[in-house]
């Protein structure tokens, strides 16, 4: 076999074992008893281990050697074509990552990741953030030692935003966000002078969960998620995971006097689902058969729970199904009171809740936490505190309880720090694509209008799902916009499509 032979087959059989231990925490989010979370957590840290051991073993690195320096990434081979020379960059990314993280490390955190996750289900449960609070504290403390392992940003917070956004720095976020906060403060306060016209009761109505979801499953048929390779749960947080693209699990929440919960988040998780459906067969197992980075993963998931999901022209067709399903609630509701309803403006607790105008504090304010833990040592003790005083100052109020606050988002207890200001970043890949597709696709919200969404998923398809790691996200922004990455795009659709909504002069 030749070297590069030997790489995609290592790297083959470690997205095998990813996949197993994919489904092992998909599991565990979903059907597992609660008794088996012990078990699960020595199971999920053993399959780790494996994939680890794939990743950084003799065959991989020793192959990896014959064609690229292992210290500079200077390739030793010239006669690769663009997407291989690509290919072979990102592995070694990849590999330069990984063996620079101790096995018994990547076990112990596998480990931790798996209790801590279990005792976060808990402790959100109950209301209970002192008994979550020593998983954190561990888990706080091991994020900081996988940064100083990795060691690719100037702080330790950049070597874990690295993780989940290649290149970018808290630099880079916080300037972004400082451009969205100069606009999107006095927008909303204009908003909020004028609340009153828009009237969200509609959605707190009682509505069955039963009839909520099989209009989600319906609704994630129509914009082109497969069921035959995939399928929805129930979790106490919406995720999406995937074992295969032919094996995507996508999960949501119910709750029966919040019909856009549930809509939204279905949705949301059906626009990753459509990403891992889209990528390449023939490269999985590769970087080229993979995401380009947590932001583009939003981009598609806001894109389609967004600037679709709230758009008019997907109420035009979706609309009179939703009422069919809801006649005695919705008899007395015309689309447009629904529409103006469902993008109405209101600061809330809950981030995975929130409009998407107010979603970026939310956003920001996880980020001003997360550089406050990892780089400042801010005692984990004291963040409820410290979360119930950036709600107020972002938000302007306060949680009723930690479950509302500092504990309603899964993330921190399985160790994603860094992930949070993907959502954001996603935000504005989002419009800064959705926009050029509009260009070239005519008539997009007639489609949309007419139950059509085939034209938009194959245009993500043809530029973003197929193209796996053969491009990083700001070389994919620049080809397919022909500007970098900005807020302005982002800021110009909120405040033109608010300023209808609400009248705005």
């Amino acid at each position: 076999m030749s070297a590069r032979e030997i790489i995609l087959k290592e790297l083959l059989d470690a997205s095998h074992l990813q996949g197993v231990e994919a489904l092992l925490s998909w599991d565990q989010e979903t059907y597992m008893p609660e008794g088996a979370g012990a078990a699960r957590a020595e199971q999920v840290a053993y399959i780790t281990t494996l994939m680890h051991s794939k990743l950084v073993g003799e065959p991989l690195k020793n192959a990896l050697e014959e064609l690229i320096d292992l210290k500079t990434g200077e390739l030793r081979i010239m006669t690769l074509n663009d997407r291989e020379t690509r290919q072979l960059k990102e592995i070694w990314r990849d590999y330069r990552q990984e063996a620079s993280l101790p096995t018994e490390f990547v076990s112990a955190l596998a480990k931790h990741a798996s209790v801590s996750q279990q005792a976060w289900v808990r402790a959100r449960k109950d209301n209970d953030f002192a008994f979550f609070e020593p998983f954190l504290t561990k888990m706080v403390q091991m994020q900081k030692e996988k940064a100083k392992y990795l060691e690719v940003g100037t702080t330790d917070y950049d070597s874990l935003l690295d993780q989940f956004e290649p290149d970018m720095t808290s630099e880079n976020v916080s300037l972004l966000f400082g451009e969205i906060r100069e606009r999107l403060v006095p927008l909303i306060q204009k908003i909020q002078e004028v609340k009153h016209r828009v009237n969200g009761s509609l959605l707190t109505k009682e509505y069955d969960v039963d009839k909520q979801w099989d209009f989600g499953v319906t609704m994630l048929e129509a914009i082109g998620f497969d069921l035959n390779m995939g399928r929805q749960d129930r979790s106490a947080h919406p995720f999406t995971t995937s074992t295969h693209p032919t094996d995507v699990r996508t999960t949501t929440r119910l709750r029966e006097n919040d019909l856009k919960s549930a809509l939204l988040s279905t949705l949301h998780e059906g626009g990753h689902a459509l990403y891992e459906q889209g990528l390449p067969l023939e490269e999985y197992g590769n970087p080229l058969g993979q995401a380009i980075s947590l932001g583009i993963h939003e981009s598609q998931s806001r894109m389609w729970e967004n600037l679709v999901g709230l758009s008019p022209a997907f109420w035009r067709f979706a609309y009179p199904k939703l009422q069919a399903k809801f006649p005695d609630q919705l008899r007395n509701a015309d689309r447009d009171m629904f529409y103006a309803a469902l993008n109405r403006v209101r600061p809330s607790a809950i981030r995975v809740e929130a409009d998407e105008a107010t979603y970026n504090l939310h956003i920001m304010l996880r980020f001003e936490i997360e550089k406050m833990l990892i780089n400042e040592n801010f005692p984990v003790a004291e963040l409820p505190q410290l979360w119930n005083e950036k709600m107020q100052e972002y938000l302007g109020f306060t949680p009723a309880n930690d479950t509302e606050g500092v504990l309603q988002d899964v993330h921190w207890s399985f160790g994603a720090f860094g992930y949070f200001p993907t959502y954001t970043l996603g935000n504005l890949y989002s419009v800064q694509f959705f926009n050029q597709a509009k260009i070239d696709i005519s008539g997009i919200d007639e489609s949309f209008a007419r139950g059509d969404f085939s034209g938009l998923l194959d245009w993500l398809r043809e530029h973003i799902h197929t193209k796996g790691r053969g491009r990083k996200a700001e070389e994919l922004v620049v080809e397919l916009t022909g500007k970098p990455l900005s807020a302005k795009p982002f800021m110009d659709y909120l405040e033109e499509k608010y300023s209808k909504v609400y009248n705005l002069s």
